[in-house]
């Protein structure tokens, strides 16, 4: 199959968003079965009030608040995700993004005026936090390996 100059920005988008899909679902999944799941969502909504707060722009409803977060969560981590690339070290650097955004998902909330309950409640919490976001960047990495695989075909 011959490749374009396109495609290596087209499977790192679409790896990318792979991985943000795949972290979405696990945190949504989550949220429903155990109390100590991480709750990015609400982070996200903190902080899209903080912004919108700012720049004295409307606050939206909680339905439309929650569907804007869910968005700009899907879009922000896709784009992310999607610098792991492709070729061999793409399962490297998909750990080491999500490893390092996990971290930062614990570490940085409270500091920025958010609060620490949602990503950081328990070790439990903070766990789930640092796996599930190294699981989005693996995924990522994993998509973008198969892409390269059928390519090569």
């Amino acid at each position: 199959m011959k490749s374009s100059a396109s495609a290596p920005v087209t499977q790192s988008l679409i790896s990318g968003l792979a991985g943000a899909v795949a972290l979405t679902l696990v945190h949504q999944a989550a949220r429903r079965l155990t109390p100590d799941a991480p709750r990015m969502d609400v982070l996200g909504m903190r902080g899209l009030r903080k912004l919108l707060a700012a720049a004295d722009a409307p606050q939206p409803d909680q339905p439309t608040l929650y569907n804007a977060t869910m968005a700009g969560d899907l879009l922000s981590n896709g784009l992310y995700y999607s610098l792991v690339g492709s070729g061999e070290d793409a399962w490297w650097r998909g750990a080491a993004l999500g490893i390092a955004a996990g971290a930062g998902g614990v570490l940085l909330p409270g500091p920025l005026g958010l609060g620490d309950g949602p990503s950081n409640r328990t070790p439990q919490t903070s766990l789930m936090t640092v796996a599930w976001y190294t699981l989005g960047g693996l995924v990522a990495a994993g998509v973008s390996r198969a892409w390269s695989r059928a390519a090569r075909r």
